[in-house]
């Protein structure tokens, strides 16, 4: 039997700027470029790393309705979410392909036709290429949808 070739992966443990896509992708950029000095082929983000995870967050929701304040955190929430493929995607794939690394990262994607959120899982080889999107339906969506093997969507 063949030993496999040895690689480098970076877990990154960093916190986004949270609800701020831009800043994050710069920051995004910036840790792929650490992690490629160190010679990783693989650099793995957290869940939900753009806009960041949103845990604990109830955006002013009681039953049977939601405060001013609520919905304003809701709508930052949704405006930093990103479209995919996009221009964030676009700027993580050319980070990708410098650092000649595959690069996973979790994010919260926005359909561009019904503006409804995902937890998606974003794979770039290091060719620049984003070649995977695993697709899961955010929050409550997930409690009322049945999530099977088919939302492995190819990249677009």
């Amino acid at each position: 039997m063949e030993t496999p070739n040895p690689f480098i992966a970076a877990v990154v443990q960093a916190a986004p700027a949270f609800f701020d896509k831009a800043k994050t992708v710069d920051k995004i950029q910036s840790l792929i470029g650490q992690a490629s000095k160190e010679k990783a082929s693989l650099i793995l983000f957290p869940e939900v790393f753009i806009p960041g995870y949103p845990r604990g967050l109830i955006f002013g929701t009681t039953v049977g309705g939601r405060s001013p304040e609520g919905r304003e955190m809701f709508l930052s929430y949704w405006e930093n979410s990103i479209v995919v493929p996009g221009p964030e995607t676009e700027l993580l794939a050319s980070a990708a392909k410098e650092a000649k690394a595959y690069v996973v990262i979790g994010v919260t994607e926005k359909d561009k036709i019904s503006d409804t959120l995902y937890c998606t899982l974003l794979y770039f080889s290091p060719e620049g290429n984003l070649i995977l999107r695993q697709i899961t339906p955010c929050a409550c969506m997930a409690f009322a949808t049945f999530i099977n093997p088919a939302m492995l969507a190819p990249a677009m």
